[in-house]
């Protein structure tokens, strides 16, 4: 698991003038709401946004981009509302997570090719800021990468999706070791 430290250093080698501080509020915040929870593997659930933040570093992404990445669960799972993290982080990083909330509510159901390119559409529709697609592609990722610890059934469910959807997106946002990772993971739940 990445420590905010190490975060912090690879934002600060390709931007020295970033403003790394958010990326810190949002790491106290992110771990004070999401205090007690744990994910499915057992980990505490903040292990998740730190994951997250440090794919979104390896894509180069800007300090609010990886502040967003450490609160993009805030507001879906826990108590916490957007006016909340507008009120603490700024219009910028709490449009981002309501983008991000938003997707998350979608969900995808049918295994038709044509259904899976409109869901395609309709996701880089709802994300004014295409740093909430690479958001949601990093939080995908990780998903992954932890998929074990579901049932089989919703690995498989949750692979298909992937395959249909996320890989997709990310060929088409030209991030083909994110679309390769996905698919190679969302095969080894389906095969």
């Amino acid at each position: 698991m990445p420590r905010l430290e190490e975060i912090i250093e690879k934002v600060a080698s390709y931007n020295s003038s970033a403003d790394t501080e958010v990326i810190k509020r949002a790491y106290v915040f992110s771990g004070v709401v999401h205090q007690g929870q744990t994910r499915l593997s057992g980990e505490p659930y903040l292990t998740h946004p730190l994951e997250v933040a440090d794919i979104l570093t390896g894509l180069k992404m800007d300090a609010q981009c990886v502040a967003t990445g450490l609160l993009h669960d805030t507001v879906e799972d826990t108590f916490t509302t957007i006016e909340k993290i507008d009120e603490l982080f700024g219009p910028e990083i709490a449009g981002m997570v309501d983008g991000l909330t938003k997707i998350s509510r979608k969900t995808f159901e049918s295994r038709e090719d044509n259904e899976a390119e409109n869901f395609r559409k309709m996701i880089l529709a709802m994300s004014k800021d295409i740093r909430v697609l690479l958001i949601k592609l990093a939080d995908r990722l990780h998903n992954m990468r932890t998929l074990d610890a579901l049932s089989p059934e919703r690995q498989a469910k949750i692979a298909k999706e992937t395959i249909d959807i996320y890989a997709p997106l990310a060929n088409r946002l030209g991030i083909g070791w994110i679309k390769t990772e996905l698919e190679e993971l969302s095969f080894k739940h389906l095969e």
